[in-house]
């Protein structure tokens, strides 16, 4: 699985939602998600959500995951994405 594929199974659980996705290797990846559907939620609660969009692809595809996961007035305040670079 490459990371356009795990963001459009993102923002495809995600309506409404933006995602950046990296990995060198296609099994570890770095995603930065941006989604409405965040405001009011604690961290754990996004992930959860971000998790229920990948699906069954956790655990097979995807080994690992690192995520960042904020509401769009976060994101505005935030300005960077993985590894600390700017989203395009």
């Amino acid at each position: 699985m490459n990371p356009e594929q795990v963001a459009q199974l993102i923002r495809a659980g995600l309506k409404g939602s933006s995602a950046t996705v990296r990995s060198d290797d296609n099994v570890h990846f770095e995603a930065v998600v941006v989604a409405e559907a965040f405001a009011g939620k604690r961290a754990v609660q996004r992930h959860q959500l971000v998790y229920a969009a990948i699906g069954s692809a956790v655990g097979n595809e995807i080994h690992a995951l690192a995520l960042q996961a904020f509401t769009p007035a976060e994101f505005a305040t935030e300005e960077r994405g993985p590894r600390g670079t700017p989203l395009g």
